[in-house]
């Protein structure tokens, strides 16, 4: 008996992007805007909100690593996924009570390291219920579920900002904790999508020990993913934290209102455009729309650089092509990673990816708070747009689909 489907692909996708969409309402209640409840309310230096958003970030992303490896070890990626939803909307409520940037950080840490035990694992499993010609739209679902989920988080905590405190400039201690109490709820129920997902039926790999066999995580992939990481690699040293965004947006003069609405703007766009780049791929090749989305990147930053406070229409633009890079590249790159790797080794492949532009997260944020404070703070988005023209020129000669 044939499988039903929804939207023409396995349940699976659409049931990931559901648990997804369900999280990132949660998240992007208490996060897009975790960087101004550092900044004004505990008064957090900018160099030490980089440490935080690219140290969570990084040490987690080992943890990614590991887990995406370990699920193709265990032939499981449904337990792993779970888990690591779970330790995030475990983690989420103690932001209530962050009353240091210490405090902040732990639990920042701790919704990283949930992200990064399930991303891996997520990713395969979506990919294990695929075929190669609907990946790109695949992943282009998930995608645009999860960033549709982010524009309703940030459509509720504009709400709540105005029930709140109105158009006040700055965000309040009272606002946030407000936004940390409603959005545990969705997150909360994510977690019970997952009965509604099946674990793809395959042969759990025998043989040598997993454990032995750890050192060995670049084994049994081709030089074209190798290529690959390093480009990201190359990319992600200049793509700070976006919370270096909403500072800039704030540095520019808008009130932290304009600001929810600009990343609302963000998010819509970046769903909208998620499944038809993902179609797109599928016909074009993976190659042709990332290098689109990369180049619209780098004009997006040159941008952030040079926008004026006095022309507030700057920023609207700049948010809503941020979003069109979204859209064009997050969904097509995880495909790509399962067009150049064995089935059996996409675990690790996609742990490896997002270990990699985890990892170096915590050196570009850092540079980015450095460049922030020493030189001015248009100078982290002229390092970021600098570095991904490179990536565009790296990923052009040295990679052939």
């Amino acid at each position: 008996m044939k499988q039903k489907q929804i939207f023409g692909l396995n349940p699976n996708v659409f049931f990931l992007g559901l648990v997804s969409f369900l999280t990132d309402v949660s998240s992007e209640m208490i996060f897009p805007i975790f960087s101004l409840f550092l900044f004004n309310v505990l008064h957090t230096p900018t160099t030490i909100i980089g440490l935080i958003e690219g140290a969570a970030g990084s040490i987690a992303s080992l943890v990614r690593i590991f887990s995406g490896w370990l699920s193709d070890k265990l032939g499981k990626r449904k337990s792993l996924t779970i888990l690591g939803y779970g330790l995030s909307t475990v983690a989420k409520p103690f932001m209530y009570i962050a009353t240091t940037w210490g405090i902040a950080f732990g639990v920042r840490f701790a919704d990283r390291v949930g992200k990064g035990i399930r991303t891996a694992p997520r990713d395969a499993l979506v990919a294990d219920s695929l075929t190669p010609e609907q990946r790109g739209k695949g992943f282009g679902l998930h995608r645009a579920m999860d960033t549709f989920g982010a524009a309703v988080g940030i459509i509720s905590a504009v709400i709540v900002v105005l029930l709140c405190q109105g158009k006040n400039w700055a965000l309040t201690r009272g606002t946030y904790q407000q936004l940390v109490l409603i959005g545990v709820i969705p997150a909360v129920l994510a977690l019970f999508v997952f009965f509604f997902v099946q674990e793809p039926k395959k042969e759990t790999p025998r043989g040598v020990s997993p454990i032995a066999k750890l050192g060995g995580l670049l084994s049994g992939f081709d030089r074209r993913f190798k290529i690959f990481l390093g480009i990201i690699f190359l990319f992600t040293l200049g793509n700070s934290s976006d919370a270096f965004l909403v500072l800039r947006a704030q540095n520019l003069g808008n009130p932290v209102l304009h600001i929810l609405l600009m990343l609302l703007l963000f998010n819509f766009i970046y769903a909208s455009i998620s499944t038809p780049a993902g179609m797109l791929s599928d016909k074009l090749g993976r190659k042709r729309v990332i290098l689109s989305g990369w180049l619209i990147y780098t004009l997006v930053y040159l941008g952030f650089a040079l926008a004026s406070p006095e022309a507030s229409w700057q920023l609207w633009l700049l948010f809503g092509l941020y979003g069109v890079y979204y859209g064009l590249a997050e969904g097509v790159a995880r495909a790509f990673v399962a067009d150049l790797v064995p089935a059996e080794k996409r675990g690790t492949a996609y742990g490896l990816f997002h270990g990699v532009v985890g990892i170096t997260l915590l050196p570009a944020s850092l540079i980015a708070g450095w460049l922030w404070q020493v030189v001015n703070p248009a100078a982290p988005f002229l390092f970021g747009s600098a570095l991904a023209f490179l990536a565009m020129i790296g990923l052009l000669v040295l990679i052939k689909e």
